[in-house]
């Protein structure tokens, strides 16, 4: 048995694959919090990268029935990774990397201003015609209908968002497997819409619960009943959200390999299938012999033979894996290496010279605004691999030798 199995009083367990890495005390009270819903199947699942989040826990997989809660989800609906082998080897790449890191931070926006629309920095001020096309081919109609039903939906930005990275621990790296290919991958979600649609439900919830007085052990665990009607806009916003953060990462990643032809001077091709996976959604899946609504809030679907993303922090390893198919974890893995410093912490504890001796041969930014993405933030994540044995195969292991960040 490689989980520890933790009892519930008045809940269900949980099951927690954390052996040999860091479980902080809040997060194992969040677990217990959420195992206690009345709703909750089985078992509350906990992959090795958990940590603290707000209502429920990073790294927590929930499988519900009859109810979902939004905060389990939380507000970057979608997020995930995508990555991409292109026929590059180590040797077509030139001495100085910084060309290639200023020619996809030109390609892609990236980071945030303190203004916003079309004045951000990290927003187009002009769509470009792949984003424009994608915008108006695959997702204006379907967010039409839910802004009208929630007009606190108009005003955000949507598609101006569309193909832009963000900030926070979200990036686009070129990376190096073991046999010296080049990968380009990349970390991003549904941006500012995305946001705004996981705030608006998650208040919706609270509201619900206070009408049907509700109580709850942390109020950020308010849920929407099945049959509702904040429920059923809820599932509908979530996988128009989810579709828009996988649309959002592909022409990203178009654009990366665009940027990389352009400076080496020559076509870059992507030579397998690329992986393109959400790590914060919802699902419908069967588990146990019920038909769950399964949230993974920092957590990777890792079914029989699934290809997966599991990026290590700046500097540290990354890894493209295979699921196994435990249905223990629910065909569960980690999304990362999981944080042990707040960011706050770590602009505190980190200096900008230790940081730079951690991302040594990294092209990267090596300021204080990145501080708090640094390898030390974060838990080991050989330990992080080690402990989920039993739910992934490691397939690639690739270190970066580019990292852009917002």
């Amino acid at each position: 048995m490689n989980y520890e199995m933790t009892n519930v009083d008045n809940g269900v367990p949980i099951k927690s694959w954390t052996l040999g890495v860091p479980f902080e005390d809040k997060a194992r009270q969040q677990l217990k919090n959420i195992a206690s819903l009345p709703f909750v199947h089985q078992w509350v699942a906990a992959m090795p990268d958990v940590h603290l989040g707000k209502g429920a826990t990073i790294g927590s997989v929930i499988p519900t029935v009859g109810a979902v809660i939004p905060a389990a989800v939380g507000v970057d609906i979608g997020c995930g990774m995508m990555a991409v082998k292109t026929d590059l080897k180590a040797r077509d790449l030139p001495d100085n990397l910084a060309p290639l890191r200023t020619a996809i931070e030109r390609a892609v926006p990236h980071g945030r201003s303190s203004t916003r629309g079309k004045r951000d920095r990290g927003a187009w001020h002009d769509l470009p015609e792949v984003v424009s096309h994608a915008w108006k081919e695959q997702l204006s109609a379907r967010f039409d209908v839910l802004a009208e039903k929630h007009r606190v939906l108009k005003k955000t930005n949507n598609a101006n968002h569309l193909g832009t990275l963000g900030t926070g621990n979200h990036f686009i790296e070129l990376c190096l497997d073991e046999h010296q290919s080049v990968w380009v991958m990349l970390h991003s979600g549904s941006r500012g819409v995305g946001n705004r649609i996981g705030t608006h439900f998650i208040e919706l919830a609270k509201k619900d619960m206070e009408r049907m007085f509700v109580n709850l052990p942390d109020k950020d665990l308010a849920y929407l009943s099945e049959g509702t009607a904040h429920f059923n806009d809820y599932v509908e916003a979530v996988a128009w959200a989810q579709d828009y953060a996988r649309i959002n990462r592909e022409i990203m990643m178009q654009r990366t390999l665009d940027a990389v032809a352009k400076t080496l001077e020559r076509r870059v091709l992507g030579v397998e299938q690329a992986v393109n996976c959400h790590h914060n959604y919802v699902a419908r899946e069967h588990h146990y012999g019920k038909d769950v609504l399964l949230t993974r809030k920092g957590a990777v679907s890792a079914k029989k033979d699934e290809l997966g993303i599991i990026p290590g922090s700046m500097g540290a390893r990354s890894f493209i894996v295979r699921g196994l198919g435990n249905e223990e974890s629910f065909c569960t893995c980690s999304h990362g290496a999981g944080r042990v410093m707040s960011r706050t912490e770590a602009k505190k504890r980190v200096s900008v010279e230790q940081h730079a001796e951690a991302t040594q041969g990294v092209e990267c930014r090596k300021d204080a605004g990145v501080v708090d993405e640094t390898p030390a933030a974060y838990k080991d994540i050989d330990a992080v691999m080690a402990a989920q044995k039993d739910l992934v195969e490691i397939v690639y292991t690739l270190k970066q030798v580019v990292c852009v960040k917002g």
